[in-house]
């Protein structure tokens, strides 16, 4: 057993320092549960209580982003407003909770478990109910049988995508426990598969843009898209990972004019810019593995064939 073995095998010597709840790490991360069960409660108005202080939720909308989209009176759009704007917070807490850990030296399982929790409302549940109520509804705007798909299966699709998140979230748990030999290639490497909060920011990012723009043509492409991300989370596909980022990194000039870039465009297209850069982060691994997914399926092909 190596140095390094016996260093971790020592860390938690038994269940009271494994379990043990340092405040300011895992108040980040009670900060994401907070936001995830508060988005959960604005998607429940927003379908069923939208008349009912609609306008003062929908003032405050436009309080805290100008050029939030208003819809008719009575259509919950400040309440799924608000519902989004707290998952994206809920992706905040959960990136600052783990760097905050790392940083103080105060990483624990109870940490890391609470994390895994707290992610599985905020990035599980929330989103899956934000997109059952507001894109896995009929729409006047769809053909009678595609309503009647989307009626008798939107659950379902909800359900697959809430699925896909928890076990992403448990595999993730498997893969990065400390008492596990070879943990240290999934903590420190890349993501294996679609995070979960990545997969949640696409889809809240996604409902922003719909709230803003008539899409009610292009409904059909969204059932696919989200079922594709509900898979990308528990693919095998390696997703690159940002912990090892500090203020300390450097990088190289083509990254950091893209990074300069990144944040005009976040200025300038305000909560639009949102949508690309999650949907950018979504396509980028699956883009840049497919040419070696496809010689690994050649190669097997030709070899069964012989």
């Amino acid at each position: 057993m190596s140095q390094e073995r016996k260093h971790e095998t020592k860390l938690w010597e038994n269940v009271h320092q494994a379990s043990k709840i340092f405040i300011l790490p895992n108040m980040f991360t009670a900060g994401n549960l907070f936001f995830g069960f508060l988005s959960i409660i604005l998607c429940i108005q927003a379908k069923f209580n939208a008349e009912s202080g609609g306008k003062a939720i929908d003032q405050i909308a436009v309080l805290i982003a100008p050029s939030a989209p208003t819809l008719p009176s009575g259509e919950g759009t400040g309440f799924y407003f608000l519902a989004i704007l707290c998952i994206l917070a809920s992706f905040l807490c959960d990136a600052f909770d783990g760097r905050v850990a790392r940083t103080t030296g105060k990483s624990s399982l109870f940490g890391k478990e609470f994390d895994s929790l707290a992610d599985s409302v905020a990035f599980g549940l929330a989103p899956s109910l934000l997109m059952y109520f507001l894109i896995l509804q009929p729409s006047a705007e769809l053909s009678e049988t595609y309503q009647k798909i989307v009626l008798n299966t939107g659950w379902l699709i909800g359900f697959i995508f809430l699925l896909c998140a928890a076990v992403r979230l448990a595999r993730f748990n498997v893969l990065t426990n400390p008492y596990i030999m070879g943990h240290e290639k999934y903590e420190k490497g890349d993501f294996m598969g679609l995070p979960a909060p990545a997969a949640a920011g696409a889809v809240a990012s996604i409902a922003l843009t719909m709230l803003s723009f008539d899409m009610g043509r292009f409904m059909w492409l969204l059932i696919p898209l989200m079922l594709l991300i509900a898979w990308l989370m528990v693919s095998n596909i390696p997703y690159p990972s940002f912990k090892h980022i500090n203020w300390t990194t450097s990088m190289r000039f083509r990254s950091f004019v893209v990074l300069i870039i990144c944040i005009i465009m976040m200025f300038a297209l305000r909560e639009y810019s949102f949508a690309i850069m999650f949907l950018c982060y979504v396509f980028y691994a699956p883009i840049k593995y497919a040419p070696r997914g496809l010689a690994i399926m050649r190669y097997k092909f030709k070899k069964n064939k012989a």
